[in-house]
């Protein structure tokens, strides 16, 4: 079976999302190709930042967001010594909602969808993987897919890739990258929480191993973070073991680190941060974790890849409606994004440099004349605060997409 479409977009996490409903928005003709049945996702990034919920309210979506159950971020503290320092605070930032919202990813994602569907020229093909790029001459001319109904063909004016670090895409057009040495692994798992906890991301660490504290509704979601290459030995040593290095980190939550039972419940992530030499082919552009992957350092690479669709957007909107988009235009795009991207890659790596020694061994516990200067001059909160509530060059909806 082959379909026709004005742009199809590979991959339905929030760059698909925002890119779909902002081109549906302008009138253009959108199938966005979605391979599982449903966003129901453990671990994924669940950070909705504050240049986020700005854009939901620009698009009309805040009620309708504000209404997911969802925890709010103000801030993020050291404890050492028994001193408790804030080293990033949101409410600095003016912003009209100055904080991190906690919400499951897969919450997002169905109110954007839903809000895409709501669009007439907007079409979401669930359990509907793409296989392979489609080509005529060179361009690429739509993309081979795989649904419930079996293979099937979508022909398109331009294809976008947002299917993250793996890209099939990126793969298929043999777009080349530059990767980028990455010392650290993270490890994902859950605890249970006292309801009563402040909402406040917490920084633990210790001699080889670090670990941050992710507040959610009812548990505490845990990014551990050790030596590169390691998952292996790390399970081979056991779920005992395991308890005893977070117990070490976390003395307080010792009947909830007691609560992990096998190693199965920590879930790995192989990090890694590259970036695409070129974004695009002809009839192909790749946005998000597709055109540059991400650290998790800072939990910005939702915001980066959220920004990237929205200057897509912007700036392809009109060529897609005229039918003539040009190589000049999807060039435009990277032009527009690659500086905040390269910016943010390279904080991201500067943070990395600084794990190197906790991961050989030493003890980073913050010093008493760190904490002391973050007590004396609190206005520096608002520094990595704007990194990651805001990060560089934010984008603003366009005004064909606004409510």
């Amino acid at each position: 079976m082959t379909e026709t479409t004005t742009c199809a977009v590979i991959g339905g996490g929030p760059a698909g999302m925002v890119l779909g409903l902002l081109l549906a928005r302008a009138g253009i003709e959108v199938t966005l190709l979605e391979k599982h049945g449903d966003f129901l996702r453990d671990f994924r990034g669940d950070t909705v930042h504050p240049t986020t919920m700005r854009l939901l309210d620009e698009l009309g979506l805040w009620e309708r967001f504000a209404a997911i159950p969802h925890s709010e971020v103000h801030s993020a503290r050291f404890e050492s010594d028994g001193r408790s320092v804030t080293y990033v605070d949101f409410s600095r930032l003016r912003q009209p909602h100055p904080f991190v919202a906690m919400v499951p990813q897969w919450d997002l994602l169905n109110l954007l969808a839903d809000a895409a569907q709501e669009e007439p020229t907007f079409t979401l093909r669930m359990k509907t993987e793409a296989t392979d790029l489609m080509r005529e001459g060179g361009k690429v001319t739509g993309v081979r897919y795989r649904g419930p109904d079996g293979p099937g063909e979508l022909r398109a004016e331009l294809t976008v890739a947002c299917d993250g670090r793996w890209s099939m895409a990126r793969r298929a057009a043999g777009l080349r990258s530059r990767e980028y040495p990455v010392n650290f692994d993270v490890w994902w798992f859950r605890l249970p929480r006292d309801g009563d906890q402040e909402f406040s991301f917490l920084p633990r660490v210790g001699p080889g191993k670090a670990l941050g504290v992710i507040p959610r509704e009812g548990y505490n979601q845990i990014a551990y973070l050790g030596a590169k290459g390691t998952d292996a030995q790390l399970r081979a040593k056991g779920i005992e073991e395991f308890r005893r290095d977070i117990g070490a980190l976390l003395p307080e939550s010792a009947g909830a680190v007691a609560t992990l039972q096998s190693m199965d419940e920590i879930k790995h992530l192989d990090v890694r941060v590259d970036r695409l030499l070129r974004w695009h082919t002809d009839g192909l552009l790749c946005i998000g974790d597709a055109a540059h992957a991400m650290s998790p350092l800072g939990g910005v690479g939702i915001n980066l890849a959220v920004q990237d669709a929205v200057a897509a957007a912007t700036i392809l909107a009109e060529p897609l409606r005229q039918h003539r988009v040009t190589d000049r235009d999807l060039a435009a795009v990277r032009r527009r994004r690659l500086f905040p991207t390269a910016v943010t890659q390279g904080v991201q790596r500067f943070l990395q440099r600084g794990l190197g020694p906790l991961l050989r061994g030493a003890d980073l516990t913050p010093p008493a004349a760190f904490l002391g200067v973050l007590q004396r001059l609190p206005w520096l909160s608002f520094v990595p605060a704007y990194f990651i509530g805001v990060g560089v060059r934010p984008e603003r909806a366009p005004a064909f997409a606004r409510r």
